[in-house]
């Protein structure tokens, strides 16, 4: 396979700056590669070594380690769950799993662990994701049922002052009145005023059917270099008037949304939907206890975009051998394989997935976790030879969109 053409295809049209950044930063690492590839990791996947029985779950369809974060929910509660579902589809559930079996053991040099401790990662979190997924109950993990790293995450986000994070994303001007976004080149660059148009046109037609227009009134608008896999797409940090200048603006994240890039190894039919951001937000919203604050699809012609609020990087957990014990790093593995399997229950049934019993069934069952621990050394021996052939093959010349 061509890796270098592969990936100019599937990049091909993203925003020339936010794509040279996207393919730099996928040379640093395999890790990084493997969240910037979820369409080579799926062309590639191999389907005979996987569980024929794994019944079909509605799926994140990019699981990793960093796909696990906290934010808060339109009840302005802290959860800790998983946060990212561009990819999102109608999948066996399998295919969840191998991709974040793989990612730590791509991941594991990068949180300082051995391949030895990264095999007992992943087998706590499979243990934990099938316990849960048998016991078949559907819960949740919020500031006062969390513990260890997770339960010191939220519990600092709970706590997070508006006017705190703001001053970290923006710029007061000399009255201290008017806020504007801090164009730093690492979380945002400058709009063009014709993007600049777009981007007030179509939060001005969302804030028409509000309560409230007024709070979603725009103030600034920049584009924001976030994550890995989108690097590059239509995505915009937006300052609304919120509740107030300056210290109860809000900052909210406007995002393009594309077809999923699981849909073309699909053999599971998938619904019809309104358009790629009405997908992304319906499952998000059937998957998650509770709902990312703001999530809205919103569609302008045809382009659709998923609008919710600005989650920043920072809030996921910090995995590190070097400095935390096994049974912490064991302890978060195990509340992300609950995740997991709480996730695909609270989806079951629904347009075509699995039935909470067939679901508790395949819980029930331990041959298939031997069968996903093997692949998934195979899945990760593939990302590491593609990530050399890459860096290898990387040089802005070749890599110019």
């Amino acid at each position: 396979m061509d890796i270098v053409r592969c990936l100019q295809d599937f990049n091909a049209g993203r925003d020339p700056e936010r794509l040279q950044m996207k393919y730099r930063n996928m040379r640093t690492s395999p890790f990084v590669f493997l969240r910037g590839t979820c369409h080579l990791f799926y062309q590639q996947l191999p389907r005979g070594a996987m569980v024929e029985s794994a019944p079909p779950g509605w799926l994140c369809g990019d699981l990793h380690l960093e796909n696990f974060g906290s934010y808060k929910g339109d009840n302005r509660l802290a959860y800790f769950d998983i946060n990212d579902f561009d990819e999102a589809v109608l999948a066996p559930v399998d295919w969840d799993l191998v991709r974040m079996l793989t990612s730590v053991r791509v991941g594991a040099e990068s949180i300082s662990a051995s391949a030895a401790e990264a095999q007992v990662l992943c087998g706590h979190f499979l243990d934990s994701y099938a316990g849960a997924l048998a016991q078949g109950e559907m819960r949740w993990v919020e500031r006062d049922t969390a513990q260890g790293l997770v339960g010191r995450l939220l519990t600092d986000l709970q706590g997070r002052l508006r006017a705190d994070f703001l001053n970290r994303r923006t710029d007061l001007d000399e009255k201290g009145r008017r806020r504007t976004l801090r164009l730093d080149g690492k979380k945002a660059l400058p709009v063009s005023d014709k993007q600049r148009e777009q981007v007030t046109q179509i939060v001005r037609q969302f804030a028409e059917r509000q309560p409230d227009p007024a709070f979603y009134k725009v103030l600034d608008v920049a584009r924001r270099i976030a994550g890995t896999g989108s690097l590059g797409l239509d995505r915009y940090a937006i300052l609304v008037k919120g509740k107030g200048s300056p210290d109860r603006n809000y900052l909210l994240d406007l995002k393009h949304a594309k077809p999923s890039a699981l849909l073309p190894y699909l053999t599971v039919p998938q619904p019809k939907w309104k358009s790629e951001a009405h997908r992304v937000v319906a499952l998000q919203r059937r998957v998650q206890a509770v709902s990312m604050a703001f999530l809205q699809p919103l569609r302008i012609g045809k382009q659709s975009y998923v609008l919710r609020a600005l989650q920043p990087s920072e809030d996921r957990v910090t995995l590190d051998r070097s400095s935390q014990t096994m049974k912490e790093l064991e302890r978060v593995l195990g509340v992300m394989g609950r995740l997991t399997a709480w996730d695909q229950l609270r989806s079951a049934g629904r347009e075509g997935s699995a039935t909470a019993d067939e679901l508790i069934a395949f819980g029930q069952r331990k041959k298939w976790r031997k069968q996903l621990l093997d692949v998934s050394k195979d899945c990760a021996a593939q990302v590491w030879q593609d990530w050399q052939t890459y860096s290898q093959a990387y040089d802005d010349k070749a890599f110019k969109p």
